[in-house]
């Protein structure tokens, strides 16, 4: 079974640099499409990142919101992606979710793409 574990959260400032981590185990990660999600009060979980499995180029996407702003990685060798938050912004508080998609070859982008979810990290930014 699937586990994803979650990391880096907390209260930042706004224009403050955070990176959240999230580790795979129980399968092979490098076969998996991974993502981020995050849901902020009130609102309903939105895609924020997804990048594919290494093999198939480890392409990345994001959300027309948090483009050039945001950067999703991977570390094949410590079963780990990565989600690195530039210049944050009061809006972009939220609970995060890393999330893992069977489907490696393709980007996991909505929520019914997603086999695996993360227990969530809070991201506050304060303004």
């Amino acid at each position: 079974q699937v586990q994803l574990v979650e990391s880096g959260g907390g209260l930042v400032q706004t224009g403050d640099f955070l990176k959240l981590a999230c580790v795979l185990s129980g399968r092979t990660f490098s076969t998996y499409s991974m993502a981020w999600f995050r849901q902020a009060p009130g609102k309903e979980r939105e895609f924020v990142a997804s990048i594919k499995a290494t093999g198939k180029g480890g392409e990345t996407l994001y959300a027309d919101s948090v483009k050039g702003r945001f950067t999703i990685s991977r570390d094949n060798a410590k079963s780990t992606v990565y989600l690195h938050i530039n210049s944050t912004k009061p809006e972009d508080t939220a609970v995060y979710y890393c999330t893992a998609g069977a489907r490696g070859w393709r980007f996991t982008s909505r929520l019914a793409e997603v086999d695996y979810w993360g227990q969530g990290t809070q991201v506050t930014v304060s303004s």
